[in-house]
């Protein structure tokens, strides 16, 4: 682990160093290194060694409390790092944040903020436009398209808290495309949505991936993961492995991530196997 100066569970005063190192080049979307958080000093990841690769759909997949969900905090600076740093395409995320959009989880947003669809959708330009500024008839005809991208054109006027949860997801992923991003961070994006939506989702990932664009998605369903993902990252606080998902998705891999849950989730994607066919 690189020196630096903060101790598990506190943020120091003094920066981390953040310097560019041969095994994580420029070129690549996130890079992350030798990241490790920490709540009530207590290690939620622990030096965390990756490189996302451009134009993939990438899920990351682990146990509950394996630090999916602050992989992505961490690296979006939303909660602070205990050691080392994340980087898009060479920078810290502060200068280059216009390449990344993120999509939370729907649990840790307020639906009942009054808003509509299209007032949400639109929010995606503040950070080109400005926020002080006002949105103009091409950026509200952009935010329209993204909702029809998203196949809820017709709902641009309703109110969010009047939405069904899959409405209310795809609203954000509209709010993603908005932001015209390189790089899209995805929490949990298929949770307790219908069919037909995350149909529309893994729709748009594939979409987003053949223009170039990378995805990290935050996936729980292993009877998926190697339908909706070309790279996996298996994660239970350190990264157990990664790479391309036939080569990744393997039990010996699983058994390491899942541990004795293993069997349990390999029971319940084989009864699902079974009501499809």
């Amino acid at each position: 682990m690189s020196v630096h100066t903060e101790t598990l569970g506190s943020q120091s005063t003094f920066p981390v160093p953040t310097e560019p190192r041969p095994e994580h080049p420029p070129e690549v979307p996130l890079a992350i290194h030798d990241l490790t958080v920490a709540y009530n000093r207590k290690p939620v990841l622990w030096d965390i060694e990756l490189n996302i690769p451009e134009g993939k759909l990438v899920g990351i997949v682990g146990p509950n409390g394996a630090g999916k969900s602050t992989l992505l905090k961490a690296c979006l600076d939303l909660i602070p790092k205990t050691s080392g740093w994340a980087h898009v395409y060479g920078k810290p995320y502060r200068k280059a944040r216009h390449l990344v959009a993120y999509v939370p989880q729907r649990e840790s947003v307020d639906w009942d903020f009054p808003v509509s669809a299209l007032d949400v959708v639109t929010m995606g330009a503040y950070r080109r436009i400005g926020w002080f500024k006002r949105v103009s008839k091409k950026e509200t005809e952009r935010a329209r398209e993204a909702l029809d991208q998203v196949g809820i054109a017709h709902l641009a006027d309703r109110q969010i808290s009047q939405l069904s949860g899959g409405q209310q997801q795809r609203v954000f992923l509209a709010r993603a495309l908005m932001q015209d991003a390189e790089l899209y961070l995805m929490d949990e994006p298929f949770a307790a949505v219908d069919a037909a939506t995350e149909e529309a989702i893994v729709q748009l990932l594939k979409d987003l991936s053949a223009k170039g664009k990378t995805c990290l998605v935050v996936h729980h369903d292993l009877a998926t993961v190697t339908t909706y993902f070309d790279w996996l990252v298996l994660l239970n606080m350190r990264v157990v492995a990664d790479g391309p998902a036939e080569e990744t998705f393997t039990r010996e891999n699983l058994q390491k991530t899942y541990g004795g849950k293993l069997n349990l989730l390999e029971k319940a994607a084989e009864a699902l196997r079974h009501s499809i066919e």
